[in-house]
């Protein structure tokens, strides 16, 4: 189900606004062949500010992952489907034409990955900027322009 932005909004509020500790080491994805290509060439199109974040890439470093703000937002590509995509309550939201699955995540912001995409981009926020749907717009020319839709 995917939600118009103020009920994206209003979902991402109930997942807190209180500054979470930021966390600038990462795991880096395993993709395959293909899915890695794409993740490459979207690395390359990443914006080097998002919320007014500086880009601060997590280590250790790769063109899979990515980040802002020393650990407030970070962006994996290429990373497994998630499991919660096959359930049909789960929660989406829809920014600037590209298609995210939200997740609440328990002690942090919440976490939210890429669907109908030929790889799959989770980017993951601290509390500090879980209210606010401003950096998947910021992401989504990006994630639109290097990895195409499954259709």
């Amino acid at each position: 189900m995917l939600l118009g932005p103020s009920a994206a909004l209003l979902l991402m509020a109930a997942a807190g606004c209180s500054p979470g500790d930021a966390s600038a080491s990462v795991a880096v994805p395993s993709p395959s062949p293909e899915a890695a290509a794409y993740c490459r060439a979207l690395d390359k199109e990443l914006p080097d500010t998002v919320a007014g974040l500086e880009r601060e890439d997590p280590g250790p470093g790769s063109e899979l992952t990515a980040g802002w703000g020393d650990g407030a937002i970070v962006l994996r590509c290429g990373v497994p489907r998630p499991a919660e995509m096959d359930d049909d309550q789960s929660k989406g939201i829809t920014a600037d034409g590209v298609n995210w699955m939200l997740e609440q995540r328990e002690d942090d912001g919440p976490r939210l990955t890429t669907t109908l995409r030929k790889a799959y981009v989770e980017v993951t926020f601290s509390k500090a900027y879980a209210h606010d749907t401003t950096p998947l717009a910021a992401l989504a020319p990006a994630v639109k322009k290097t990895v195409p839709n499954r259709l």
